[in-house]
């Protein structure tokens, strides 16, 4: 959704990134398979649900296979 780390940071530190509805507090916050994130971004928001994880950091198809957008976000 983001292409750093650190905008990921900066996107919870503002308040736009909600975990199972409920709004995130560190960028730290553990996140559980069957989760649902919603990130507010510039122009539309995102709710995506957790699929799966991988060992390492990868390219952006590859992240792309670990969440599976939901029906009814705005964008």
């Amino acid at each position: 959704m983001v292409r750093t780390r650190s905008d990921a940071a900066a996107l919870v530190e503002a308040g736009h990134v909600r975990l199972n509805g409920k709004r995130v507090a560190a960028s730290s916050q553990l996140v559980r398979l069957g989760d649902v994130i919603t990130v507010a971004l510039d122009r539309s928001v995102r709710v995506v649900a957790v699929t799966g994880f991988c060992e390492k950091r990868g390219s952006a198809p590859a992240a792309q296979a670990l969440f599976r957008e939901m029906a009814g976000h705005s964008s």
